[in-house]
């Protein structure tokens, strides 16, 4: 049996890399364990939208040098299944958008989940349950 497909949003990898994400250091210390636990899992998928807000926010906060952002790419690449934007995705986000009232960076998210048919999205951002159906 395989490993099950699992979408991981860009606020769960940044629960992984950075500390303080959370005001109070409890929540932050237990949402950083299962942060660590969902990106070490195999199976796992992400668009290169997560690749960009990652590294964007690790440049921004950390001052992380290019060297190490590249580095970052490629273990992205090499442990994730790494899925581009296509306009299949963008029309999908778009229906989202208008069905769900998701922000726009939210529906692209889900959206690519849903095209890649994964059996868990997690994010930080969106309720539990919010969206059960398949890409037509």
């Amino acid at each position: 049996m395989s490993d099950p497909k699992i979408f991981i949003d860009s606020n769960i990898w940044l629960y992984r890399f950075l500390a303080d994400q959370d005001p109070d250091p409890q929540e932050d210390s237990r949402k950083r364990k299962i942060a660590v636990s969902l990106t070490n899992s195999k199976g796992i998928i992400i668009s290169t939208q997560v690749i960009n807000e990652v590294c964007s926010v690790l440049k921004r906060k950390t001052n992380l040098a290019e060297q190490d952002i590249y580095q970052l790419i490629q273990e992205f690449e090499e442990q994730c299944n790494v899925i581009n934007l296509t306009t299949v995705i963008l029309k999908k986000a778009s229906f989202l958008r208008t069905k769900y009232n998701l922000s726009f960076w939210d529906s692209l998210i889900v959206a690519t989940a849903l095209c890649v048919e994964v059996e868990s999205l997690y994010s930080e951002d969106m309720q539990d349950g919010l969206i059960k159906e398949r890409i037509n």
